[in-house]
């Protein structure tokens, strides 16, 4: 009975945070307010604060549901990337980049890194950051499974490598989200020259 009750609270938290994206997209992030969004999901503004507190906490949790979901797709990749360096990186990423709109807007992204360092402490903050990590790791796993198959020199250390690539790809990506009027197919022509260049300083 736990069980069902939890997988019951998890779905319910789903619809609450699908319909505020739906909601955050019609009226802008800054303009909706809890009310406008307990009333998209069709439920009182008391069960909403059951589930979070605040519109900032909303924010997050639609975050954390697009990271979980681009991370089930990397699994994917990471299991069965293709045999090329380059390719490997852009199926990887072309993941994260296309997903990123699913349930955000550039508004969005922009408020929750704005959050994220104007209060590095805060809770908020640290999942943020936590949610990053789990992103780099990824990219990491990447590196090293391409290391397995002999695709990346073996003096590389993969972790670092792994790091510094996310790191570069997340600025990219930072910049689509600062540049409102920068298209997805930029994003993607730019990461393409840039996973080349990575492809050559690491292969064998």
């Amino acid at each position: 009975m736990t069980g069902l009750r939890a997988r019951q609270k998890a779905d319910r938290s789903r619809r609450l945070l699908e319909s505020a994206a739906r909601l955050f997209r019609e009226q802008g992030y800054g303009v909706a307010r809890i009310e406008d969004i307990a009333a998209a999901a069709e439920v009182s503004v008391g069960t909403l604060y059951n589930y979070f507190g605040t519109k900032g906490d909303v924010l997050l949790a639609t975050v954390s549901m697009e990271v979980e979901d681009v991370l089930l797709q990397g699994h994917q990749v990471v299991a069965d990337p293709p045999k090329d360096i380059a390719l490997a990186l852009g199926r990887l990423i072309r993941g994260y980049y296309e997903h990123s709109l699913v349930y955000l807007t550039k508004e969005m992204w922009r408020t929750a890194m704005a959050l994220s360092i104007d209060a590095p402490d805060s809770p908020f903050s640290r999942r943020y950051t936590a949610l990053d990590a789990l992103l780099c790791d990824q990219v990491c796993a990447l590196v090293q499974r391409l290391q397995s198959l002999s695709l990346v020199r073996a003096e590389c250390d993969a972790n670092t490598t792994g790091a510094i690539i996310f790191n570069d790809l997340n600025a990219l990506f930072t910049q689509f989200v600062r540049v409102e009027d920068m298209t997805m197919e930029a994003l993607l022509s730019s990461m393409t020259v840039h996973n080349a260049t990575w492809a050559s300083l690491l292969g064998r």
